[in-house]
């Protein structure tokens, strides 16, 4: 009986097969080779950046570079920060450890290197009111009030003083909500002297009632924070992480902690700077009692407008008397600006001269007019 054997390959067949493989990988090899050396990688063509890390994950050195920054922007506002007082005081300043009560210590910042202080008119008194002034430094001013205006509770007192430095004023209109702010002022009297609070911007356009000796009023399009402002803080400034002064504290609400307010920086710009380069200011009116719709449901949950400034009342022989405007009526726009806060039309205001003419846009139900105004002096 025969045996079965199984088939064996060629031996020269196996040693073909195997050189024709080399061969391929030899010959892939090569190519993959000479393809990438011959590519080359342009530094033009891809950018690289580092990631910025979360607040948890900021390394130690950039936030004790961030703190160093903040806290020297505020040190430099400080600088600027003086103590005001209705009374004179017999020693050699009024941030003295006596008296403070009877002294009625508040706040003011210097904004023109030439001696004007921007406060409260609640602080300083009205125009043409004498106080007492308290520099950084320690040296004592009488100042004269050269400009005031109860419904802004503001004013500008002047020191005989010059080359002084002063604080930088922002931008209040690019203010937003949960931003960062300080507020610095003189607490309670000379032992919390310059104290520095922090905060947020909790809300914009505020509109809050005063009761005052029975007298009720209105203040509207504050800024309201949670940085603490107590007693003596008024007519400090609200600051920026940059230093920059954004508004003027002036009120908080005494039944809930957390509540201040602040008057924006822009509402008086243009009064700062008048006095500045001038030395003086001649404050022009309409002639009117008006509000804007955050203020109006305090005094007429009836009334209701999206846009505009209501006519409340009309000064008797004032400029807008007798020009054709109405009690009722609502202001759209002035020499085309939109108007929709109180703040929109004293800012415009404040820009203009007695004597200048305005063209009011207004509403009177449904039907929209144009009226002309010559500016009065106020």
């Amino acid at each position: 009986m025969k045996s079965k054997r199984g088939k064996r390959t060629d031996p020269k067949k196996r040693i073909l097969i195997i050189a024709i493989i080399l061969i391929l990988l030899w010959i892939s090899a090569f190519y993959i080779y000479t393809t990438y050396k011959n590519i080359e990688i342009e530094p033009s063509t891809y950018e690289t950046s580092r990631v910025l890390s979360t607040p948890n994950e900021q390394t130690v050195e950039n936030t004790e570079e961030k703190s160093k920054t903040i806290s020297d922007m505020i040190e430099e506002t400080t600088k600027n920060v003086v103590g005001i007082s209705k009374l004179r005081n017999t020693g050699n300043s009024i941030l003295t450890s006596s008296n403070e009560a009877e002294l009625g210590l508040g706040t003011g910042v210097i904004v023109t290197d030439n001696g004007y202080i921007l406060s409260n008119e609640h602080v300083t008194g009205s125009k043409y009111s004498k106080c007492y002034i308290t520099l950084e430094n320690g040296q004592n001013y009488e100042g004269i009030v050269a400009w005031s205006d109860t419904d802004l509770d503001l004013s500008l007192t002047k020191i005989a003083a010059k080359n002084l430095s002063y604080a930088k004023l922002g931008d209040s209109s690019q203010i937003r909500v949960g931003e960062t702010v300080y507020a610095i002022g003189n607490p309670i009297g000379f032992e919390f002297r310059r104290t520095v609070t922090s905060g947020i911007i909790s809300a914009k356009n505020r509109s809050i009632k005063i009761e005052e000796e029975n007298n009720e009023a209105y203040m509207s399009d504050l800024i309201q924070t949670d940085a603490t402002i107590n007693p003596g803080n008024s007519g400090g400034p609200l600051i920026t992480p940059n230093g920059e002064v954004i508004g003027i504290n002036t009120v908080k609400i005494t039944t809930a902690e957390g509540i201040g307010f602040a008057v924006p920086i822009n509402t008086v710009k243009s009064i700062i700077e008048n006095y500045q380069k001038q030395g003086s200011y001649e404050q022009a009116t309409i002639g009117i009692y008006a509000y804007d719709k955050e203020v109006i449901p305090y005094l007429n949950s009836n009334i209701s407008f999206e846009q505009g400034i209501y006519i409340a009342q009309i000064t008797p022989n004032g400029p807008a008397d007798k020009t054709g405007l109405q009690e009722k009526d609502i202001i759209l726009s002035i020499d085309e600006k939109q108007l929709n806060t109180m703040n929109d039309l004293r800012e415009y205001i404040y820009t203009k001269k007695p004597g200048d003419q305005v063209t009011l846009k207004i509403a009177r139900g449904k039907i929209n007019k144009e009226i002309s105004i010559t500016l009065g002096k106020k």
